[in-house]
């Protein structure tokens, strides 16, 4: 791209050193036919050979003492008004006074040889030159512009291959715990009928949670493979019941609350899967915290368009150094996490909800605010 624009300008110098040469001959032709010296052979001669051959780059010949215009060529369209004309001569002028500095045409009486006037030959470089000097740029441009599209082109054909792995790994997943689920689901009917478990109803009630743990994932899972249907769910309610479900298997030692001003806010959301975003977000809060601390749910509305759940722990916090990166498939601090649950959610609130979700703040040792945004 850069030698192109050297090379090109290069061009253009050798070709306005021509036109330049060819204006300052055009002058003092011009200098010369004016003079006493020139004889009807000379004036035939330099007419024919000089003076019209060079008539094709825009000419103002200009008095320098009057500053009016004595002579145009190639300046102003012959179609024109005389007014437009003049307007056009002044405007052209002005032009060639900034791009090139003029020729003088020395004017003496014809009979002592004595100046008697100096006139100045203002010119502006041909068309086809001045868009040759703007030729590379636009040729930059073009390669840009294919490039950019060239780039588009490849980053949403990953995207799309990406977003099919994500698809066809749900709608396995889901398969495949579906058929051991009925089996399950079964198997526990007939327990639950079996005279001798008549007196277990704790144990059933623990494998019923179980059962019920394993069908929300199925569900989870089969939400992700298909297009999820969004409906108005009452946020405060989705949130408080997910974290009242979290409870009992988290730590004892871990505080959750729900704050909203709004109780009755609603947003358009799948609740399975939003209740999976909230879960993943609380636990790794949890996680951060060793299990001890404090997790804080606030619920709001900044605007009429915009529903946030705010999710903080007391936790140790994200180094600014990793927070862009939080969100990444594989990025993780565990030892042996695998670096899926907050790229999860990402997708989740982003593709499936059309929201977003991002961290708020985070310092370390202090905690860390994730910011879902919703919309009503």
């Amino acid at each position: 791209g850069s030698g192109s624009i050297v090379y090109t300008n290069r061009l253009v110098d050798r070709l306005k050193e021509g036109e330049e040469e060819k204006i300052e001959l055009w002058a003092k032709a011009v200098e010369f036919s004016g003079s006493a010296l020139a004889d009807e052979s000379s004036l035939t001669f330099i007419t024919n050979n000089i003076i019209t051959p060079a008539n094709t780059l825009p000419v103002i010949l200009v008095d320098s003492a009057t500053q009016q215009i004595l002579l145009s060529r190639n300046v102003v369209d012959s179609l024109s008004t005389l007014d437009e004309r003049e307007e056009q001569l002044l405007q052209t002028l002005q032009k060639m006074k900034k791009e090139n500095e003029p020729f003088p045409i020395t004017v003496r009486n014809a009979s002592d040889g004595s100046i008697s006037d100096i006139q100045y030959v203002y010119f502006r470089n041909s068309y086809i030159l001045r868009q040759l000097r703007s030729y590379p740029y636009i040729q930059l441009t073009v390669i840009a512009v294919f490039a950019i599209i060239a780039y588009l082109a490849f980053s949403y054909s990953r995207t799309s291959e990406q977003n099919r792995v994500w698809v066809g790994m749900a709608k396995e997943t889901a398969h495949q715990l579906g058929t051991p689920l009925s089996s399950l689901m079964a198997w526990l009917e007939y327990i639950r009928s079996m005279p001798e478990m008549q007196g277990r109803s704790e144990l059933i009630e623990e494998l019923d949670k179980d059962v019920e743990r394993l069908e929300r994932i199925t569900s989870r899972f089969s939400n992700i493979g298909s297009v999820p249907v969004l409906k108005d769910e009452p946020v405060y309610v989705v949130v408080k019941n997910c974290l009242d479900y979290l409870r009992p298997r988290l730590s004892s030692k871990v505080v959750m609350e729900v704050e909203s001003s709004f109780e009755e806010l609603n947003a358009k959301m799948n609740k399975p899967l939003f209740e999976w975003v909230i879960e993943n977000i609380v636990k790794n809060g949890v996680d951060a915290m060793s299990g001890i601390g404090s997790i804080k749910v606030t619920i709001g509305q900044e605007s009429a368009n915009e529903v946030f759940v705010d999710i903080s722990d007391d936790g140790k916090g994200i180094p600014k150094s990793k927070v862009k990166n939080v969100f990444r498939p594989g990025f993780t601090t565990k030892k042996r996490g695998w670096g899926l649950g907050l790229a999860l959610a990402k997708r989740i609130i982003e593709n499936y909800h059309q929201g977003r979700i991002f961290v708020k703040s985070s310092q370390v040792d202090v905690g860390t605010t994730f910011r879902i945004i919703l919309r009503p």
